[in-house]
Order: structure tokens, then sequence, then C-alpha cells
């Protein structure tokens, strides 16, 4: 049954309930508590009555709707009284509030609350910024909120953290009831071992994804991870990783849910997304603070948002490969210029190399001219003009390229034109021809070694040194 009072009083709406309960037979009301409903007026109003008279039948009480109509329209007060069948198993009272009035809303509850029941306040879309302070909040002992139906929702729980006082709650909290005991369950069987990190992910504006988070984080004391998922509604998934393996529990349809843990086969849970009336209903079975949602709230600063991997410097193939021929290529033109050694900053290695190469050619060709009896006269001429000739060629700048050509070819015609001598038919090839110098600080190349060493007839050794 549904009674309009248009343009009323709050004593005129007090008056109707008692002609009603007087004309029903009803001797006690049998009411737990008061539920004031605080929205604006429009269509959403009736999900919230819709919602509030499911909840009644687990829980009997007074539901009264505060309505806020047009601000700029004179004041006045319209009034609803619906009881039987259109109540559930309450008694409903719409007011809906226009002009100045729509700002009394507290004003206007006072005179219809129950006596000596508490008192809950249900937000159901936007909420005030701090509901502890709010006129209609003041009055009760628990103040329910909807993080989820703001139009920003993670930041309205940031506000819902900054404002917390002792007796606030929210249905973005209350929708984990059923992740928070599955996951519980899941870790109390064996083996009993600690949780090392977790990652939770679901929608970017999921407040309820956000919670479990802080919730595993507070409870665990692990860095936890909060992403975004590629599909799905709500919270889609969460792993918490141990030693022995992986516990996960995902729920892509939003309907029913996979828990997979090691060393179990997979199953099945039931995790429906819950009504508004389920929640309504669950919330108003405790009227004491909820001290777990207190510390999650406080968690949600340690949880940690989902990122790109970070970056590795890793050299590419090219520029390994490029790094290597360069690598391979000193060596190269060190083989063929010899072991020279730079003792010196002024000189480079393959300038000295080309030098040495030179003055090695030079010595080939004195011991070629070296005839068996050996004269050292020839020796010295030899290693004095080698030496000159090192000296000379010594500040010369010449390309890398062709010093590494030169070099070879120097050496190739050193080791073909060293001096031979016959003694008895046997020909003695011991000439070396030494391009490696050892490149002074004063820019002298040494071509040291034994240039052309080929063995005398009558026994002896005719040696030419070509030094610097």
């Amino acid at each position: 049954m549904i009674i309009d009072l248009p343009s009323t009083t709050t004593s005129q709406v007090n008056s109707k309930l008692v002609q009603l309960r007087e004309e029903g037979g009803a001797v006690t009301l049998g009411r737990v508590l008061t539920l004031v409903i605080v929205t604006d007026d429009g269509a959403k109003t009736e999900d919230a009555v819709d919602a509030a008279n499911d909840a009644s039948r687990e829980h009997p009480c007074r539901v009264i709707v505060v309505a806020r109509g047009a601000r700029k329209a004179a004041p006045r007060l319209d009034a609803q009284i619906r009881v039987g069948g259109d109540a559930g198993a309450s008694e409903v009272i719409v007011l809906r509030l226009y002009g100045e009035l729509a700002n009394e809303g507290a004003s206007c509850v006072v005179p219809l609350l129950l006596p000596d029941t508490p008192v809950v306040a249900w937000w159901p879309h936007e909420a005030p910024p701090v509901p502890a302070q709010d006129p209609i909040g003041q009055l009760a002992q628990r103040r329910i909120t909807d993080a989820a139906a703001e139009k920003n929702p993670i930041k309205a729980l940031d506000q819902r953290k900054a404002s917390y006082a002792p007796g606030d709650t929210d249905l973005a909290w209350t929708r984990l009831t059923l992740w928070r005991a599955m996951l519980a369950s899941a870790l109390d069987l064996p083996p009993f071992e600690r949780v090392t990190e977790a990652e939770v992910s679901g929608e970017a504006d999921s407040p309820s994804t956000d919670l479990l988070a802080a919730w595993l984080a507070g409870a665990l004391r692990v860095p936890v991870k909060r992403s975004k998922a590629a599909r799905g509604v709500g919270i889609v998934d969460v792993r918490l990783v141990r030693r022995s393996g992986v516990v996960e529990l995902v729920r892509p349809d939003g309907k029913v849910g996979t828990l997979s843990q090691p060393g179990q086969p997979e199953r099945r849970v039931a995790l429906q997304r819950r009504e508004i009336r389920d929640c309504l209903a669950e919330e108003l079975r405790r009227l004491d603070p909820d001290e777990v949602y207190e510390s999650a709230l406080r968690a949600l600063g340690k949880i940690v948002r989902g990122r790109s991997p970070a970056k590795t410097s890793t050299r590419t193939p090219a520029k390994a490969a490029g790094k290597g021929s360069a690598a391979a290529r000193k060596p190269a033109a060190g083989a063929a210029g010899g072991a020279d050694k730079a003792a010196s900053d002024g000189a480079g290695s393959d300038r000295a190399a080309a030098d040495a190469a030179k003055a090695g050619s030079s010595a080939g060709r004195a011991g070629s001219d070296t005839k068996a009896d050996g004269k050292a006269a020839d020796g010295k001429a030899t290693t004095g003009r080698s030496g000159s000739a090192g000296r000379s060629t010594a500040g010369r700048s010449a390309a890398a390229a062709k010093s590494t050509a030169a070099a070879r070819t120097a050496s190739a015609s050193a080791s073909a034109r060293v001096g031979k001598a016959t003694t008895g038919g046997k020909t003695a090839t011991r000439g070396k021809a030494a391009t490696g110098g050892k490149t002074a600080t004063g820019g002298k190349a040494a071509t040291g070694g034994k240039s052309a060493g080929g063995k005398a007839a009558s026994g002896g050794r005719s040696r030419a040194k070509a030094g610097a």
C-alpha cells in the first residue's frame, strides 16, 4: 500500500504512521534499526528503495529516503508512505525535499527515527567528502558509501582513506568478501609456506581491486602489484607466489572463478558479482567499526601500480659484430707488424710496424750482399744504413691499411732475399727478418732482432743488426 502526502510536514507523516499501525492491529513494530538513504530525486531513487526492501527481509527496519529535489523550487516537503507488500518486511517513508529544505535533510529525519534503535546512513551514489561530519552522518552509528558509484571511483577511494572515521564502510569493500574467504581458505591448505609476492589485476577504475591488493599487502606484508587486466570486469585475477608454486584465482567472465594450486586439481568456484542488496544486507549485520576495512585503507599506499618492465642495457648484434671485427683487426695488424710494444705516446703501432718493416728490408738486402768470407765492415755499414733508415722514417704518417700491407710485403722480401752462404754444398737459411722492434720515446724504431744471420763458409756468423 502506498499513501501520498503532498506538501506536508513531518508531524503529519508521524501521525499517519500511527494511524496505519492501529488500523492494521500491530501492537509492536519489531523493527531493529532505522536505515536512512540519502540520494537525489530521480530514477535511481527507486533502485535504492528496492535494494533496501530486499535487505529488510533479513533486517526488519524503517527505511527513510531523503530524496533531494530542485534547489530553485519553493520550499516544500512531499512525503510517501509504503507499507505491506510495497515495503518488504519494513515500512518505507520517502521524503522529497525542494528548495532550501533540500539542505535540511537531518531536520526532517530526526522526528521519524525509531526510538532506542541504531541508525545506519547510506549514500548509494555520491557521498559527502567527510561522511562522519555530514549532518545525517552524525546521527548514524554506521555510514555506508559506494566508491564504485562515484564519477571517479579511484579518487573517491582515496577520499575515503583521508576522511575515515570509526563506523565508516564502503560497498566496494563488501564486494570482496567472497574473494577474501576463497584466498584465505586456499592458504590454509598445505604446504604452509610463506607468500613472497602477490599480484592483483582488474579494471583500471575498480576500487574493489585496489582494496583487495591493499588487504593482501597489509595482511601478508609482501609487495603486491596492482595491474590493469586486458579483459574482464571488476576483479579478474589474483596470484600468490610461494616457494612451491603459484596459487591463482581467476574470474574472467564475472561469474565463475577457477582456483589453481600446486599439486591439486583446478576447482571451479562461484564468484558471481554481488548485487547491491546482498552487500547492503551484509553491512547491516554488524554495527561496530570495521577494523579490517580500516587497515586495508591504510595499506593503499603500499600497493605497486602496474608498470612496464625496466629496459635493460643490451648490445645489438650489429654493434657487437662491429666491435668484434675491430678488435680482430688490431691483433692482425700487430701480427703482421711483429711484436712491437708502444712505449711512447708519440708514435702509433701501425706506423712503428711500417718503419720496422722497411728497416728489416734494408737489413735483408745488406745480408744478401754479404759474401762468404763475412766481412764485418759490410755488416756494420748495413747496420748503419738500417739505423739511419729507421730514424728517418719514424716520423712519417701512413694510413693503417697501407702500413700493414707494406709491412707484410717487406717481411716477405726480407725472408726471400736473405743472404745465403754455401759451405760444402750446404745452404744456410737461418736469416730471420724481425720486423718487431720497440718504439722508443724518442721516436726511434728499433728493428732489433736477427736480420740476416746467414752462416759463413768459414764457420763464422755475420749478423746485421738494425737498431737505433
